[in-house]
């Protein structure tokens, strides 16, 4: 069952039952207070009748010293017969409870009048005849007579009174609960509205419509519910993007990794039948295992470099203070042997927070790339500068550049601006994504510029730790 019907349903039960106890009591209310107002007319005619009879009583001739029955009797078919109440019935009784006058169709039982006594006035609700009366029961004093005076009001009304009552308040109650029922519905379907979008929205995204958003139409819990709904399929969004984006740059992984097994691989394989199936003179043997030489070692390169991006992302690293000049130092140390290019220095001292070994591979890396780039005897630069927020480090090449849509591709694993010209010198395409993993473990990241035929600078900043450390213990305090 849908909600909003259950909403509706619940609505009218309640409703239904609310009517109903609150028509009951208000009818009964009115039925009660007209019955009581009845009894006490009924009552206040008794307390009449008594006068009057005791009045008549003491008007009757002094012929004898006791009130005759006869007397009695003669003076209760005058109360009956007399003043406005033409219907009047009653019946009186003498010392021993039994009947001396009695009205036609005065035929209850002598229940009341056995509870009646000198200080007691009684009186009770009877159905006689399809007719509702109160029965009053009093005592009267007449000439040393203590008698018993009964009397019955038709209250019939009352009770046809509440009867009607019942029948038109059910009435009342069933056009409301219709009319009910109708605006009911309306404000139900208004209220479920929200959730019968967000349903919606559900499913267009279960299909496979990601981008699908819900409508908020209002400000209410359930337009919050809207709110945080979109929120959230805006992050899921965002995420199945991120693993569409990281599995396609798998396959192409896998792709380029393939690719550049198997040129290599087709090279080697090639020259070594070659040397295997026929005598080569000695400059062809040469020939063919420098290829199989230089093929090896890009294969070997290759493996180390995709071992040491494996590493990063799975290995811990163990940060402490550095100085950038021994790191400058250790470069320089290493490239004195290539007389093919001018290395140029220039850097200020300071103190980093780095591991070290991982930084000297960026910029290994860097510069190889420089290397690559350039031709010989082109000036390669490798600087350090001092920045508010930490320690910038530069390489700086005046080679081939890179073209501008070529700049965000350049850390992919594999990606290679000039395919021939990085084969021909062992490159893989690695060197740059490796480098992206080892200064995302330090918090940093490659700022590259480049000018096509111009050359390119490339530059990351390792921050500074201190300044962090003592920002994150502020906000903590």
């Amino acid at each position: 069952m849908k909600f909003s019907l259950k909403l509706l349903l619940w609505t009218v039960i309640v409703m239904a039952v609310a009517l109903g106890i609150s028509g009951f009591y208000f009818v009964n209310y009115v039925f009660e207070t007209s019955l009581a107002r009845e009894a006490g007319q009924a009552l206040d005619e008794n307390s009449i009748l008594c006068f009057a009879f005791e009045t008549a009583a003491l008007n009757v001739p002094a012929k004898y010293d006791v009130l005759q029955d006869s007397t009695v009797e003669q003076i209760a078919a005058n109360l009956e017969s007399g003043g406005q109440n033409a219907s009047r019935m009653l019946r009186l009784s003498d010392e021993e409870k039994s009947p001396l006058y009695a009205s036609d169709g005065f035929e209850t039982d002598d229940e009341l009048l056995a509870q009646t006594d000198a200080v007691t006035k009684t009186y009770r609700t009877i159905l006689l005849n399809d007719h509702y009366y109160i029965q009053t029961g009093s005592t009267v004093n007449a000439l040393d007579r203590v008698l018993y005076l009964e009397t019955l009001r038709d209250v019939s009304e009352v009770f046809n009174e509440r009867e009607l009552g019942f029948k038109v308040y059910q009435r009342v109650t069933i056009i409301m609960l219709f009319f009910g029922t109708i605006i009911m519905h309306l404000i139900s379907s208004w209220l479920t509205k929200p959730i019968r979008l967000l349903t919606k929205a559900t499913k267009q995204m279960a299909a496979g419509d990601y981008a699908y958003r819900a409508k908020q139409i209002s400000d209410d819990e359930l337009g919050r519910l809207t709110l945080d709904f979109n929120q959230m399929a805006e992050a899921l969004e965002e995420n199945i993007n991120k693993l569409e984006d990281e599995i396609q740059a798998r396959e192409d992984f896998v792709g380029a990794f393939a690719h550049e097994l198997k040129t290599p691989l087709t090279a080697i394989i090639g020259y070594a039948d070659m040397l295997r199936s026929r005598k080569l003179d000695e400059e062809k043997s040469f020939m063919s295992a420098n290829y199989i030489y230089t093929e090896g070692k890009r294969l070997e390169a290759m493996s180390i470099r995709l071992l040491d991006i494996m590493v990063t992302r799975h290995g811990q690293v163990q940060f402490q203070e550095a100085s950038a000049e021994s790191l400058f130092l250790y470069i320089k140390d290493m490239f004195k042997t290539n007389e093919s290019m001018q290395f140029e220095f220039h850097y200020d001292k300071a103190t980093v927070w780095a591991e070290s070994n991982m930084i000297i591979t960026v910029l290994i890396n860097l510069l190889d790339n420089a290397c690559k780039a350039s031709e010989p005897g082109s000036v390669v630069e490798i600087g350090g500068r001092k920045e508010e927020d930490g320690y910038r480090f530069t390489v700086r090449d005046h080679g081939i550049g890179i073209p501008e849509q070529e700049l965000q591709k350049i850390t992919e694993a594999f990606y290679m601006v000039d395919k021939s010209r990085s084969r021909s010198r062992n490159g893989a395409g690695l060197g740059l994504s490796l480098c992206t993993e080892i200064l995302s473990l330090h918090g940093s990241s490659l700022e590259i510029e480049s000018t096509l035929g111009e050359g390119t600078s490339i530059s990351f900043v390792l921050p500074d730790r201190r300044k962090e450390e003592a920002a994150n213990e502020k906000t903590d305090h």
